[in-house]
């Protein structure tokens, strides 16, 4: 047997997260791969096999070198130190409760630096909570924080701070926002961790009885809220049932995401998965991600007279995730003002949802998306594989003369530009509408897309359906790439359903 190469993702003050032989698979194996951690002088301390190619180890203790043993090869590491090791009960917690919210609070305020909260087995109800700098909070196996159902003791965080700098967005514009179940705000050095359950509460209350409107002039909540933060890590946990988007940093530097699971009823409105928004340094490593709305979405701010953020989203790694069910697996846009770049996207797996890579913007945006890369993925059941659109009709607007004409238009700063795909590696089976389809504006063409060893067969019952959300667009069966406004830069090696159309 080969040796497996390990590489330490993140190392926590009581868990460590590992990639085992990553390069040579998507999200998981076929067989299981037994692993052990032993203290450093051979004292065994916790063994397991595992299918996920990123896997967590729990239930380790602070400051210690341990060993990790799989498939032949050896990784030695540190846990992170710890100062204190708090728990919510001992500042008066309970699973009795109806809201832990002061409780928990009053617990991360006692917590000094480099000091881990943990919250142990149960049901913990909760409402909103506000972490700080160099904290780990730690959710134990069997341990489930779960968000109140009561919207009137959700605080309402403003749409910005006191010195005007943007605290939150909605839909890439700065608005005023319920506080998440757990936020982070202007926090350095984080980490959530454990091997238990965070629930938003989605189904309990109104929640998604409201998707696109206010109530006390504010948008619902997101589950895990990160606002200008720096050095994040999210590792081992399951988080799940949000009232909007699931994890939504926004204006952060530096954040891994690894070995989580994230998952919404199919039918909850705008429950994306993972939403990054004028970020950047962001790795999303082995996530498993099955929602109601977008599993992976890219944001960048949008032109609005409210304001939103300014920076772009660049340096993003997204590897050996699961995308299930969703509308996209990775989307980038449609809020993208501020620009999009530099986006890796490899060792994938995509199963089930509409589109796989999705871009879509409109005239209105303005932005620059470029430098995008999917590589060595696989994608099944996926309706449009991929798909870039520059006719996405959202907002009120939206199907208006000035954002669906096909007639070209004077360029400025409000035209969106896309260029530089790359696609290369990707398997496809069970496409219905076409291998690709790429709709560029007549003025601004999407250039420099590179299509190599791309292999596309067909669901043999799809019926004819429009590929994108756009107005004029004509349904599609089992076509080939389909393109308008677009420069190839290279086509290599793909297979005759990518190429030729079959339509009928």
């Amino acid at each position: 047997m080969t040796n497996v190469a390990i590489e330490l993702l993140i190392a926590g003050p009581r868990s460590a997260t590992f990639s085992v032989d990553a390069e040579r698979h998507l999200h998981a194996r076929k067989d299981k791969l037994a692993w052990q951690v032993l203290e450093i002088g051979g004292i065994l301390v916790a063994e397991g096999a595992t299918k996920k190619v990123v896997f967590t180890v729990t239930d380790l203790e602070p400051d210690q070198p341990y060993r990790l043993e799989t498939g032949g090869t050896r990784l030695e590491f540190i846990t992170r130190k710890e100062t204190a090791f708090l728990d919510i009960r001992d500042f008066g917690a309970s699973t009795e409760a109806t809201n832990n919210a002061v409780a928990i609070q009053r617990a991360i305020d006692a917590l000094p630096a480099a000091g881990t909260l943990r919250i142990p087995a149960g049901r913990w109800l909760s409402g909103p909570i506000f972490l700080k700098s160099h904290m780990t909070l730690l959710v134990d196996n069997a341990a489930k924080l779960a968000a109140i159902a009561t919207r009137e003791d959700f605080p309402i965080l403003p749409a910005r701070h006191a010195d005007n700098r943007i605290l939150g967005t909605w839909e890439g514009v700065a608005e005023s926002c319920y506080a998440s179940l757990i936020n982070a705000i202007d926090c350095r050095d984080v980490h959530l961790a454990g091997a238990g359950i965070i629930d938003g509460g989605g189904d309990r209350g109104d929640w998604w009885s409201w998707p696109k409107e206010t109530r006390q002039g504010a948008r619902r909540p997101r589950t895990v809220f990160l606002s200008a933060c720096e050095d994040v890590t999210l590792s081992g946990l399951t988080i799940r049932n949000s009232p909007s988007w699931t994890v939504h940093p926004v204006l952060c530097k530096g954040l891994t995401v690894a070995d989580l699971k994230i998952e919404n009823d199919p039918d909850s409105p705008n429950t994306d998965g993972l939403n990054p928004e004028s970020s950047s340094a962001i790795r999303l490593v082995g996530l498993h991600i099955s929602v109601g709305d977008d599993c992976i979405a890219l944001k960048a701010g949008k032109r609005s007279p409210l304001g939103g953020p300014d920076r772009p989203t660049e340096r993003v790694r997204i590897e050996n995730c699961l995308m299930e069910r969703g509308h996209g697996a990775v989307v980038i846009g449609s809020e993208m003002s501020a620009g999009i770049s530099d986006i890796a996207i490899r060792n994938c797996h995509f199963r089930g949802t509409d589109r796989g890579l999705r871009i879509k913007t409109r005239r209105g945006r303005g932005g620059l998306v470029v430098d995008i890369r999917l590589a060595d993925s696989l994608m099944e059941d996926v309706a449009t594989p991929v798909a870039v659109n520059s006719f996405y009709f959202c907002d009120a607007d939206g199907r208006s003369d000035y954002v669906q004409s096909r007639s070209p238009l004077p360029v400025s700063v409000e035209t969106p530009s896309i260029r530089s795909i790359t696609v290369e590696n990707v398997t496809v089976s069970g496409a219905r509408t076409a291998a690709a389809v790429f709709y560029g504006l007549p003025e601004a063409a999407i250039r420099d897309i590179a299509f190599e060893n791309y292999a596309v067969s067909f669901a043999p019952d799809a019926e004819a359906e429009v590929p994108e959300m756009a107005s004029l667009l004509l349904p599609l069966r089992h076509a080939g790439i389909v393109a308008e406004n677009a420069v190839f830069s290279r086509l290599a090696r793909l297979s005759p359903g990518s190429i030729h159309p079959d339509q009928d």
